[in-house]
């Protein structure tokens, strides 16, 4: 797998271990620990989410421009570490959110998603742009041997972005079971059962004072006694069920702090930009000048059309930390599977699939049949449209309705055969485009600027992910078929414009 391909891949493949088990840690439960121990609405939930993961993605274009400034890529990269690290300190602390101290306890929850947001944005574009730098390096020994080598070293930057993407999803399989396990373990250590709907209910209690007949029912079967206070159940219940996934996020920062280790331990394997860049000292004629400057306008014009069709695949795709998850808590069935813990099937998937769709990739060009990084895209949208053409269509014929109507009067709950088809579309698709579009990056970035471009896909992530609010409000509002029928129309349109700006892209970049 790693034959021909730069020896520092696999160990930056590592290095980013630890930052996707912190994220998806945080994609499992983020907006469902913001309603339990907050009492928060799902729309608020999100919106908080959708800034959050906006920061991550933006902030990077400031850990770009950092690095591009500085041309200190591995200092600012353990610094990200580090920094990560402390937000995750800061969440790990269980503190009970009430009436009393939610003022200062829900902006302090926030100071530490800033803090962690900021440390990605440090951390995350950076090594994607070493790893970039591994491939130039690559290219531009090869072209020293030859046409036929250089064409061999070019053709391994996709499947090599291919490779870094499947490893560094490993700890985000892992991830998901964290939380739901420790919850569900302290729980039982207090004499209480895990219960989704439960914390909504004990919120609604402190809030209006009144009894419900749901709440008793639930309460008696998670570990109320017969002779017990339902107030005090209440608010023992909250504590316990939120310390369970506080005393998680240690996992992150231990998580965090191997990553740096294994940074600090192989960072000699990883090229150094600076020094590339002071080897490389030539005078230009005016026409060279106007020549080089003509062909990196052309470059960024391409880089902003990609960047501006990613904006609305991740608009889509990053649906499974708030919509989707929410649909796994409401509309499937969940008596032995926690809902959070269903986002570990999109990692899953990343590390069984990755090495089929390589293969398909690498048959189709032995063939001669090359496939561009801008089609690829394309075909990325599609499948990604196929993912919601089937949740559209299931929803519609299970009769569902909105969320708010399915949560008051009950539903028919799905199988979770349902959700391994739908991530399976999915991630399928994020094949497709995540990976790639970072390579295609690294293709058309000018060689100053590795970083901030890097920056600028991450942060047209996080413009998409500034949107993801509006899924959880149409998914409450109408009927949920109407909510994936959004996303499915996001999908084709963005498909259909990206296979119209092909040739285009193909001339630009020689792709």
């Amino acid at each position: 797998m790693f034959k021909g391909h730069p020896k520092g891949l696999l160990a930056a493949a590592l290095s980013n271990m630890g930052e996707r088990f912190g994220y998806y840690i945080m994609n499992a439960v983020l907006v469902l620990f913001l309603c339990s121990k907050f009492g928060l609405s799902e729309e608020t939930s999100s919106l908080i989410y959708s800034f959050f993961y906006a920061g991550i993605y933006i902030l990077a274009l400031v850990g770009g421009y950092i690095a591009d400034k500085t041309q200190n890529y591995k200092g600012t990269i353990m610094a990200g570490l580090m920094v990560m690290a402390t937000g995750y300190v800061l969440l790990s602390i269980p503190i009970l959110a009430t009436s009393n101290n939610i003022s200062w306890l829900l902006p302090l929850t926030c100071l530490a998603l800033f803090i962690i947001a900021f440390g990605n944005g440090l951390f995350k574009g950076n090594l994607q742009a070493i790893v970039g730098q591994m491939y130039d390096n690559l290219e531009a020994d090869a072209a020293k041997q030859g046409e036929a080598a250089l064409k061999a070293a070019k053709d391994k930057r996709d499947s090599g972005f291919q490779i870094f993407y499947v490893f560094i999803n490993i700890g985000g399989v892992i991830a998901p079971f964290v939380a739901p396990l420790l919850r569900e373990w302290w729980l039982k250590a207090h004499d209480m059962v895990y219960n989704a709907q439960l914390p909504a209910l004990c919120h609604q209690y402190q809030e209006t004072g009144a009894v419900t007949e749901q709440l008793t029912k639930l309460a008696t079967e998670s570990g109320l006694t017969a002779d017990g206070n339902i107030a005090t159940f209440c608010g023992d219940y909250l504590q316990v069920f939120n310390e369970g996934i506080h005393y998680s996020f240690i996992a992150s920062v231990a998580a965090m702090l191997i990553s740096l280790t294994i940074f600090i331990a192989t960072r000699k394997r990883f090229p150094t930009p600076a020094k590339k860049a002071a080897a490389v000292s030539v005078d230009y004629t005016p026409e060279e000048r106007k020549a080089a400057a003509k062909e990196i306008k052309q470059r960024m014009y391409a880089l902003f059309a990609v960047l501006a069709i990613a904006i609305f695949f991740w608009f889509a795709f990053h649906q499974n930390g708030t919509s989707l998850s929410m649909f796994a808590r409401d509309f499937v069935k969940s008596d032995s599977v926690a809902p959070e813990v269903w986002q570990a099937l999109n990692p899953f998937y990343v590390i069984v699939l990755t090495p089929v769709v390589m293969w398909v990739f690498g048959a189709l060009g032995r063939r001669g049949k090359y496939i561009s990084t801008p089609r690829k895209i394309a075909i990325g949208m599609a499948i990604a449209g196929t993912a919601y053409v089937f949740l559209a269509i299931y929803s519609y014929i299970m009769g569902y309705p909105s969320a708010t109507e399915a949560r008051a009067e009950g539903v028919e709950l799905s199988g979770p055969w349902v959700l391994f088809v739908l991530y399976f579309f999915l991630t399928v698709a994020e094949l497709f485009i995540s990976p790639l579009g970072l390579s295609f990056v690294s293709k058309v970035a000018p060689k100053h600027m590795l970083g901030l471009c890097q920056g600028l896909w991450l942060g047209a992530t996080a413009v998409g992910n500034l949107l993801l609010w509006i899924g959880p409000l149409i998914y409450n509002a109408a009927p949920i078929w109407i909510c994936w029928t959004v996303f499915l129309t996001v999908c084709l349109v963005s498909m259909g414009i990206m296979l119209g700006m092909v040739k285009w892209l193909e001339r630009v970049t020689n792709a």
